[in-house]
């Protein structure tokens, strides 16, 4: 493949699709390695041990960070990606989070190195959320900006499926440690593998991005000189209500996901009395279920971005009603609505990506959807757990299905505010404000 008036090769359909894809991976398999540390290994390791309870927030205070470095790093980056390119930015981002979560792993202990241990571990949570925030933005453009215009959704689907794969590893990874390592072992040395395995991965994928050419629509953006000074200040001047209801476009999938993975499994290792290791198994089900999903929404949504996405809401808000019941009704039916729960989350997340980049001219694509998804994890992600059990313990299980319901109104709400994006031009010239 070259480009127009050029014999200058540029990307193969298998390379963008792998660079964008394995950024994400390595994404989400960074946050569950965490997340699980955080709750079984670092309030042992990374705080005082004379009150477990602080040394747990405390962890889970570091864990948090992470969602408000993301903005930062949608900025930062998409600053950046604006203005010198994709492609650079995108390997930047990669090298931030890898030599981050790297870093985790090689970090000493609260024994061996007192309080300089915590601030450490917190200071390698922030950079993993700053290099978070410029990933995901910048692996959808790299699959979206290299697209033909009848794939779009197709290609921008590759980056969403790094969730389930990460997700899939990252449990895979500590449910074979715990078989093979003693609960000392585990504390020992076993809790740092992951962390360390993961730069097998992000050199891998700097591997990719550093052989790929720049996406040929930012490319000719910048022939046009269209470079923005500052991508934020025209986003927040000329695209404000388009990032607002980008958040409100993206809310149901964060709420989904973080539900299904999240609070699912604080209330069925506590209330409803499952183990972690059989309930985790019954998720590791249910995201098989959300990993084929992805690309079916995919294709359906070539046909169109909004009827698609708002039928998949309108889903998503019926099958809050059937939550609580399905999962207080013994196995069976709390597998069924993990693979119904996981299999919706699916399907929304989908086309996100594409809707979002799709939504921005290419001057401040980026910024502007990186912008509207790292907010949308704040308001959805951090959130749920929290709301849900709080919902669950004061009113009920049904609430929690009832909040889902109403993030998939307000979804529906921000779907009905944007306009189909299916046949938009994104190599497009900028419109004057």
């Amino acid at each position: 493949m070259t480009s127009a008036g050029s014999t200058k090769p540029i990307n193969t359909p298998a390379q963008v699709l792998f660079a964008s894809l394995v950024g994400t991976t390595v994404e989400f398999f960074d946050f569950y390695i965490y997340a699980t540390a955080a709750v079984i290994v670092f309030p042992l390791l990374f705080f005082p041990a004379g009150d477990p309870t602080a040394a747990t927030l405390q962890s889970l205070a570091t864990f948090a960070i992470a969602f408000i470095a993301r903005p930062i790093g949608s900025a930062l980056f998409g600053h950046f990606g604006d203005r010198i390119g994709r492609k650079t930015t995108l390997v930047l981002a990669l090298s931030t989070m890898g030599l981050s979560t790297v870093g985790v792993g090689l970090l000493p202990t609260y024994k061996t190195a007192g309080v300089i241990a915590s601030l450490l571990l917190a200071l390698c949570r922030f950079g993993q959320g700053i290099g978070l925030g410029g990933e995901w933005g910048g692996a959808v453009l790299l699959a979206t900006e290299n697209a033909p215009p009848n794939k779009r959704a197709w290609y921008g689907m590759f980056p969403q499926l790094g969730a389930p794969i990460g997700f899939f590893f990252s449990s895979a990874v500590f449910l074979v440690l715990s078989k093979w390592l003693t609960p000392a072992q585990f504390l020992s040395f076993g809790w740092r593998l992951p962390f360390l395995a993961s730069g097998v991965l992000v050199l891998l994928g700097l591997y990719v991005r550093l052989t790929i050419t720049e996406t040929p629509v930012f490319a000719e953006s910048m022939a046009r000189r269209e470079a923005q000074r500052v991508p934020i200040l025209s986003v927040l001047k000329n695209h404000f209500g388009t990032v607002i209801a980008g958040i409100l476009t993206s809310l149901s999938a964060f709420v989904a996901f973080y539900l299904m993975i999240v609070f699912t499994l604080t209330w069925a290792t506590t209330a409803l009395g499952y183990s972690k290791s059989d309930f985790l198994k019954m998720q590791l089900v249910g995201v098989l279920f959300f990993a084929l999903a992805i690309p079916a929404a995919a294709l359906l949504a070539e046909k169109g971005r909004k009827p698609v996405m708002l039928a998949i809401n309108v889903a998503i808000a019926a099958y809050g009603f059937a939550f609580a019941p399905l999962f207080q009704a013994g196995h069976a039916g709390a597998q069924l609505m993990l693979i119904l729960g996981l299999t919706l989350m699916g399907l929304v997340y989908g086309p996100l990506g594409t809707v979002l980049s799709e939504l921005f001219p290419t001057p401040v694509r980026y910024t502007g959807s990186s912008l509207a998804f790292s907010i949308a994890g704040i308001v959805g992600a951090s959130l749920a757990p929290y709301v849900a059990l709080w919902l669950a313990k004061n009113y009920g299980l049904k609430y929690v299905g009832y909040y889902l319901t109403s993030s998939a109104v307000l979804t529906m709400i921000g779907l009905l505010a944007i306009r189909e994006t299916k046949h938009s031009n994104m190599a497009a010239a900028i419109e004057a404000p």
